[in-house]
């Protein structure tokens, strides 16, 4: 665990990362954000979010990466694409996309339900990946979790809740993924609200959550099939996935290291981006 210093941050200046959207062929369009020059960073999103949460990260990983945020596709602004929504087809998305950039080997960053295409694209794909990170997922579906969480796992109540109560589930997800005294700037809440208030997407996000649930105790699996090094890098008060998750992951991966940001939030990537970023580069 490393030591640092909580701040009350309050409302960050505003960022943007420039993005384009790029045509892979035969899938349709994808947004991307690209910053700096190097071996390739690939940050992978969850919900509710976009490739914008990474928007003061993905600058400060730059100094030594070709730093790359992308909208999964059927979230933010990326097109949808056919096929499953379990982790093992959302790893496939990733070879999909390296393939049509031309990108051979990748560091990994996944955060949310980013982690868990992260880390089966780590284990089926070992000659592809360099480095993983892994931050605040649900990896074990047998360990303890929010309320929150329980609830949204139940059955049935996943696709209520997200289809009928957009505003609900993002309030509730702004109000516990960040400290008190810490809020999202207004141009960023704006963008991440008007992809997620998006039928389709909340539409995509059901059928995502259904397919990790129904293949979540098959992904214990995979971590010992992880050859490369991970950083396990969690937030101490993440209310949703407690560091309990990650202590069982670091001892699931032969070659993983924990490293714990005290008093974080879930978002920490944002709101502490300095200090994951810190992590990250010192990560070898």
């Amino acid at each position: 665990m490393i030591e640092s210093e909580t701040k009350d941050v309050g409302v960050l200046p505003a960022r943007r990362l420039e993005s384009t959207f790029e045509t892979v062929p035969g899938k349709g369009r994808v947004r991307v954000a690209r910053l700096g020059r190097g071996p390739t960073l690939l940050c992978l999103h969850g919900y509710p979010e976009n490739l914008q949460i990474f928007c003061e990260l993905l600058p400060l990983l730059s100094s030594r990466f070709q730093a790359i945020a992308f909208d999964w596709p059927g979230m933010g602004r990326s097109d949808p694409w056919p096929g499953g929504t379990t982790p093992k087809h959302l790893a496939g998305r990733i070879l999909t996309l390296l393939d049509a950039w031309g990108i051979e080997r990748v560091t990994l960053v996944g955060m949310d339900m980013g982690g868990q295409p992260a880390l089966a694209f780590a284990a089926m794909h070992s000659d592809r990946i360099e480095r993983l990170v892994v931050m605040n997922s649900l990896v074990f579906g047998d360990e303890d979790t929010s309320w929150e969480i329980r609830l949204l796992r139940e059955y049935g109540l996943n696709r209520v809740i997200l289809r009928r109560f957009p505003r609900l589930v993002f309030a509730r997800a702004e109000r516990t993924f960040l400290p008190a005294g810490v809020r999202l700037p207004g141009d960023l809440r704006r963008e991440l609200w008007e992809t997620f208030r998006e039928e389709s997407v909340r539409g995509f996000i059901v059928k995502m959550c259904s397919g990790y649930e129904g293949t979540l105790a098959e992904l214990p699996d995979l971590y010992a099939k992880i050859a490369c090094p991970t950083l396990v890098l969690w937030a101490e008060d993440d209310k949703h996935f407690p560091p309990i998750q990650a202590e069982r992951l670091k001892r699931a991966i032969s070659d993983a290291t924990l490293s714990v940001l005290p008093k974080a939030r879930h978002w920490m990537a944002w709101y502490r981006a300095g200090e994951v970023a810190a992590q990250i580069l010192a990560f070898r």
